[in-house]
């Protein structure tokens, strides 16, 4: 019922995670990211503790096949899931159940993997590949969103569309960003406005924020309003 896309800037080293469906909250619970460990991401009839106990297999150093076969083995549901993992050294599983709704499948390059079910075709998710390569300039975040808009130009999930999310990690952690349209008559469209809006200011703010080097992070807003007015402005 949905399609969703992981992959690894190879500029920044941020992970990513873009999905869109014809069900409400997508971003709720198919998308888990672990920062410089690896992403998850579990559809079809969803599994939650996919995502979760997938995300904790990958922190002891499991690769994706041993995750996917660890998960599926205790579950006696696994013939309606779909899965798909990535990890930090760009190593790549996936799964889909033999009760998964067609059209549904998975592709993968370098740096990404894609996975669908219920889908309109299989050109779904080789358009959305496609669009990803071909628009390797964007910013992270702008190139996810495009090549979701190519799947969904496609034909996208067969039914419609409803929600879509977009998460995507940095070096700590907590989010770079975390945007999700929950319900919505062209939530692609809106995913991409919130993407905009998240330039207008949070993406400027957000490296004064506490992290592990520095826990404290920067609070003197005077020079936090400075960063973000020069950072706007293009001059930092």
């Amino acid at each position: 019922m949905t399609w969703s896309i992981i992959a690894r800037d190879s500029q920044t080293g941020q992970f990513g995670i873009a999905v869109a469906t014809k069900f409400f909250a997508v971003g709720a619970r198919v998308p888990h990211i672990a920062a410089g460990i690896g992403g998850v991401a579990t559809q079809a009839l969803v599994n939650p503790y996919y995502g979760i106990d997938g995300i904790t297999l990958l922190r002891e150093g499991r690769e994706p096949r041993a995750v996917i076969d660890t998960l599926i083995a205790a579950d006696s549901g696994r013939e309606s899931r779909q899965l798909h993992v990535m990890d930090a050294k760009g190593r790549i599983a996936a799964f889909s159940g033999n009760e998964c709704v067609d059209w549904c499948g998975h592709v993968q390059g370098d740096g990404f993997s894609i996975a669908g079910n219920m889908l309109a075709g299989a050109a779904v998710l080789d358009d959305t590949a496609k669009a990803l390569v071909a628009n390797a300039h964007l910013p992270f975040a702008q190139r996810l969103i495009a090549a979701l808009k190519a799947g969904e130009a496609a034909g996208g999930d067969k039914r419609g569309k409803q929600s879509a999310a977009l998460l995507i990690h940095g070096e700590e952690e907590w989010s770079d960003l975390d945007l999700r349209v929950d319900d919505h008559t062209d939530p692609l469209a809106e995913l991409e406005r919130l993407e905009q809006v998240s330039r207008e200011r949070w993406v400027h703010f957000r490296p004064f924020l506490p992290t592990r080097k520095n826990p404290a992070g920067i609070t003197d807003r005077a020079t936090i309003d400075a960063g973000v007015q020069a950072a706007t402005a293009g001059k930092a």
